[in-house]
């Protein structure tokens, strides 16, 4: 595809959106980002990519740093926190990224790059049984265990993106399209996409 596309993929646990944006970004013949992001922010900030790992689309610990100050006021200092030292690091990255072409899922990146004419942004979900079918088989888990992992991934995916932006993660005004990978399927999902990406550029 000639024209230049950014796609973002925001997703909940198990839906695939990684594998569809991946697929997606073969397709077109350009870049992809999903844990590749965090190599690429540790590479240009100087941040340790384990530190960065721990703060992946995690909510904000700035409470347990208030706590932590108000116990231990002399460590107090007038510096970005790491919380914010992260943020900027991977907004930055994101900002760069899309001088071209790209696939970036996750990280609040639809929210970063919503002033870029470029942007499709899209948020891939599906029910319970599909998603916990796909983490078990993937984590080598019983059902019981991925429903859960399901539930605690989602929470701090939404609570990371809801703070970040001002948007409200999973909202379908918060998307230019919302696609449904149980219904669709993998594959089904990629076509639908790319079809979308396709009638924009027409436009």
């Amino acid at each position: 595809m000639s024209e230049k596309v950014i796609l973002t993929i925001g997703r909940q646990f198990g839906s695939g959106g990684h594998e569809i944006g991946e697929k997606i970004a073969k397709k077109l013949g350009v870049k992809f980002y999903d844990k590749e992001l965090l190599k690429l922010v540790a590479k240009e900030s100087g941040l340790c990519e384990k530190v960065l790992e721990s703060y992946d689309e995690k909510p904000t610990n700035s409470l347990l740093y208030s706590i932590v100050m108000d116990i231990y006021p002399s460590v107090m200092y007038s510096g970005p926190t790491i919380d914010q030292q992260i943020y900027q690091a991977t907004y930055d990255a994101i900002r760069k990224l899309s001088e071209e072409s790209c696939v970036i899922v996750g990280r609040c990146a639809d929210y970063t790059l919503r002033d870029c004419p470029e942007l499709v942004s899209v948020f891939v979900h599906a029910d319970t049984n599909f998603r916990a079918s796909r983490v078990a088989e993937e984590y080598k888990v019983s059902e019981a265990k991925a429903k859960d992992m399901l539930v605690k991934t989602d929470k701090k995916r939404a609570s990371y993106y809801n703070f970040q932006s001002e948007k409200k993660w999973g909202a379908a005004a918060s998307y230019n399209l919302c696609v449904e990978s149980s219904s669709l399927g993998i594959d089904g999902s990629v076509d639908l996409i790319m079809d979308y990406i396709k009638y924009r550029q027409r436009k």
